[in-house]
């Protein structure tokens, strides 16, 4: 038998015959009575009772031990309080359960978590039919899911994620794109996080000597593990993840100094809403060198480029006014921008061409290539509960439903009904037994123990994974009933799961007050009125639409709708809807509004766009690889990018935001587009 059996075996008969003998018992009763330590000598049985218990408690079972004040561990006594082991009550709504359920058949195979998250909704559902056989609710479509991205990146995060859990350090090589250099890392992992369709690392770097992120896609080669301790580290009690999934681009690295930003009134709402925890705002008629109209953001900033990309990317509507130093750098970036417009651009020679891919996000999966699997253990407490359901029915269980419900293979079913089988309680008594039967599950009608006939807690996976999807799909489904069933899971966990290894950040900005108006009205079939930002045009516009799906993609959150005006489908983002108001007036639902979610939410790419060939400097080219379709490499490190765009607007805002490092060789409208709205920034940069 393999160990990691004999000691799955062994942890769950400790825990069934503690739970049994309802009283203290010794460590010589317990070496005598549990499946798996009669056999060992004293010395063996203490290591293997010690990390059976430390191991158990990483889980969050926690036995309590009762110490003498002499003696060493014979003389010791355990006992598993119930409220260790079994999940708190959790009195869910059926529209929570509902909530749950569609949380998963939304995420699929695509989610990093699909599995311990399969399992954890057993525990939720436990008494009730199961969420995960509702209905499907179709008002929400995802074109984004916390997917790896590929097998590599799969077994990338599955490691970084036990290595977290188990807190081992970890070593691998790191593409350190800022200086385009290849080194090794000894990291202790902290925490990960999903941020911009990408996942991240958060640990302590041993070659720097303080926390760094690292972005996943960019470690090469295998991950592996520093050493054979069972624990290297312990993460430190003053580490916040928050701090990390706040921050903005321009917040990152060794800080600068605080920028002074104008913002114009048209859009100091939208700047509020996207960075207002980034800073702070104050009217501009306060500040002797703004417009009287409008703003002034302060924020601190690290990284001055990313500050001017963004202030570029917003065009006439900000100015950078502070430091001296910021002004400068962001005038200089103009100026580069308009010269490099001005007439023919010539380029370097080309070196190669490459067929364009899509950036590595793009990778798809199979949806049965589950990147994260749960620990065995949790699958072996919910599928004992299972069992002893059943038996307790007098109900046969149908081996692929079963099969189907765990998302197990019909031998490793087998496997674990085999283990489950001599798991004991004390005494030669068992705690089930279960017998596979052509296509049927038979399970004795008078099981041994009911130890395992009540939901186990979750375990940190499984919280975790729960977590993660509903931080995910965040107030985007009907009535905010996620919303308050993550409330009831975080009470009854104690602790919010989000702050211990994981966190899940989607929305650009938030938008949750918007999402519970248009959600509701979805439920209701109500028309929709929404005042609506026009960034290119720069103006709000009223718009009365039927609202069909809310969906995410590469921006952020849309709600898919008709707009009766236009007589067509349309998609409108969140973040730009400024208020929205259900109507009286209710619609009939139309057969042919769905959006593809695989479509331009995923790629970007709107069907009536066209392509240009955009000049990428050499130092900003291996970013370029990183996220754009690269068509030819350049002698001189450069490269041609393909960008899509269906109208001149949005390319003139990705340029800009590329604050000099980019040029719009081809088509020549979209070049003067360009130089035009540059030479508009001139002035304001300067004054």
């Amino acid at each position: 038998m393999a160990k990691d059996t004999e000691k799955l075996i062994r942890q769950l008969s400790l825990i069934s015959y503690l739970m049994a003998e309802r009283r203290p018992l010794t460590a010589l009763e317990i070496k005598q009575e549990v499946e798996g330590y009669s056999g060992m000598n004293d010395d063996a049985f203490a290591r293997r009772f010690y990390a059976d218990r430390a191991e158990l408690e990483s889980l969050g079972i926690d036995l309590k031990v009762d110490k003498p004040a002499d003696g060493g561990y014979e003389a010791e006594s355990y006992t598993l309080p119930p409220e260790n082991f079994y999940l708190p009550a959790i009195e869910f709504t059926d529209k929570e359960l509902g909530a749950l359920r569609t949380s998963l058949s939304l995420l699929g195979g695509e989610f990093a978590y699909a599995e311990p998250l399969r399992l954890a909704l057993q525990q939720l559902s436990w008494g009730k039919p199961s969420p995960i056989d509702a209905p499907e609710n179709r008002s929400v479509a995802l074109a984004v899911t916390a997917g790896a991205g590929g097998r590599e990146l799969s077994q990338r995060l599955s490691k970084i994620e036990t290595a977290i859990f188990r807190r081992k350090t970890v070593l691998f090589e790191y593409y350190t794109i800022g200086r385009d250099a290849q080194e090794k890392r000894k990291v202790d992992p902290y925490h990960l996080l999903f941020r911009g369709g990408q996942f991240y690392l958060v640990g302590h770097s041993h070659e720097r000597g303080e926390d760094r992120v690292f972005r996943l896609s960019r470690i090469r080669g295998k991950v592996g593990y520093s050493s054979k301790a069972e624990h290297d580290f312990n993460r430190p009690e003053a580490f916040d993840p928050r701090i990390y999934a706040s921050r903005t681009d321009w917040q990152l690295g060794e800080r600068r100094g605080t920028a002074r930003v104008w913002l114009s009134d048209r859009i100091a709402w939208l700047a509020e809403r996207h960075f207002g925890h980034a800073g702070t705002l104050s009217p501009a008629e306060d500040a002797a060198d703004a417009p009287a109209d409008g703003v002034v953001f302060e924020t601190e900033y690290g990284d001055g480029r990313q500050l001017s990309s963004w202030v570029l990317g917003l065009g006439a509507r900000a100015r950078v006014l502070g430091p001296p130093e910021l002004v400068a750098e962001t005038a200089e970036r103009v100026n580069s921008i308009v010269e490099r417009h001005s007439g023919e651009y010539e380029t370097a020679d080309v070196s190669s061409r490459v067929r364009p891919a899509r950036p590595e996000r793009e990778t798809t999966r199979s949806p049965d290539d589950s990147a994260i699997r749960p620990e065995r253990f949790a699958r072996l407490v919910t599928l004992a509960g299972i069992l002893i359901e059943a038996a307790r029915l007098g109900e046969k269980l149908d081996l692929r439903e079963l099969c189907k419900t765990l998302n197990v293979t019909d031998e490793e079913l087998r496997e674990d009904i085999d283990v489950l089988n001599v798991v004991n309680f004390g005494g030669g008594s068992y705690v089930l037994y279960a017998e596979v039967q052509g296509d049927t599950i038979e399970v004795d009608p008078e099981p041994y123990g009911d130890n395992f006939a009540k939901p186990a807690r979750l375990l940190p996976l499984e919280a975790k994974a729960l977590i993660a999807a509903i931080d995910l799909l965040g107030e985007h489904l009907p009535e905010g009933s996620l919303t308050s069933a993550r409330e009831k899971i975080v009470t009854a966990l104690g602790q919010d799961p989000a702050s211990d290894g994981l966190q899940i950040t989607t929305a650009k900005g938030d938008d949750s007050g918007i999402a519970r108006v248009v959600s509701a009205a979805i439920a209701a079939r109500r028309v929709l009125e929404i005042d609506y930002y026009k960034e290119n045009e720069d103006e709000f516009v009223t718009r009365r639409i039927e609202p069909y799906q809310l969906l995410n993609g590469q921006e952020g959150w849309y709600v898919h709708c008709f707009d009766a005006e236009r007589g067509a489908a349309r998609s409108f983002r969140l973040d730009r809807i400024r208020e929205a108001t259900v109507t009286e007036d209710s619609f009939d639902p139309r057969s042919d509004v769905e959006p593809d979610v695989r479509g331009w939410p995923r790629t970007g790419e709107v069907p009536a766009s066209r392509p240009a060939r955009v000049w990428v400097s050499a130092e900003r080219a291996r970013w370029a690889r990183e996220d754009r379709a690269v068509l030819e490499e350049l002698a001189d490190g450069s490269v041609i990018v393909e960008l899509h765009f269906a109208g001149n607007d949005w390319l003139v805002t990705e340029i800009l935001k590329e604050a000099g490092d980019a040029v719009v060789v081809w088509p020549e409208d979209a070049r003067a587009a360009v130089l035009e709205a540059a030479e508009t920034l001139t002035g304001a940069v300067r004054n």
